[in-house]
């Protein structure tokens, strides 16, 4: 285990890859094992990085440079770790997180074409020690997650009655996003002990059964702390 008795587990992927509704099915099938369970996700899951979250998607700092984001992401990331991961798995809990260190890995190291040495200098002091024990990269490719999206977007528009807008990454071009599909295989291929790719494609019952089969021989033997879950 990364730290204390926990279970650390990361959600990897591109846009619309359904990984936020398949965090939640695990939790639920977690929680009905007697696990404790803690949801969160990247950039955000702490009241601080909340906060860098709104800056970077909203792109009000797009201006600065892709370095600029890199650094704001490893900073939400270190809050994020120290105030909300950390203390939860000392309990034992399980975290399941949407998004850490490798989508900084890919959205500014490979399609930011940030230096790797800066990319992993950065992520080294955001995770100080902090590795995920498993990331479940969810594989699908980039126009189908694209369609995704945009339908999402639609559905809240039509909910709230209002322009539902796209955030900064989403907004980008079809090539840019199939880079990084590739950019997550070739994560998972050079870290197979800790990577595991699902077909985010196949229907979602599958995915949730594919997803739980991978985490389930992982898990603590005692759930510790008290139940919780982060805002999202």
């Amino acid at each position: 285990m990364s730290v204390g008795k926990g279970l650390f587990v990361t959600f990897e992927g591109g846009e619309g890859a359904g990984k936020s509704t398949q965090i939640r099915l695990l939790a639920d099938s977690l929680r009905e094992r007697g696990c404790t369970v803690l949801t969160t996700r990247e950039p955000g899951g702490s009241p601080g990085a909340e906060a860098v979250r709104h800056v970077l998607l909203s792109g009000a700092a797009q201006e600065f440079g892709v370095r600029m984001e890199a650094i704001l992401f490893a900073a939400a990331r270190s809050d994020h770790v120290e105030e909300v991961i950390r203390p939860a798995l000392l309990k034992g809990a399980v975290v399941l997180c949407d998004r850490f260190m490798d989508s900084s890995r890919v959205y500014q190291g490979v399609t930011g074409n940030l230096e790797p040495p800066f990319i992993e200098a950065l992520e080294r002091v955001a995770v100080n020690g902090v590795i995920p024990d498993c990331t479940i990269v969810f594989d699908l490719p980039a126009s189908l997650g694209l369609e995704r999206v945009r339908r999402r977007a639609n559905a809240a528009e039509v909910s709230a009655g209002q322009e539902a807008e796209l955030d900064r990454f989403e907004k980008e071009e079809l090539e840019t996003h199939e880079k990084r599909r590739e950019a997550f295989l070739d994560i998972a291929r050079s870290d197979p002990k800790r990577c595991h790719v699902v077909d985010a494609a196949a229907a979602a019952s599958d995915i949730a059964a594919a997803v739980l089969a991978i985490v389930e021989p992982m898990l603590p033997k005692t759930g510790g702390g008290p139940d919780t879950e982060a805002a999202q």
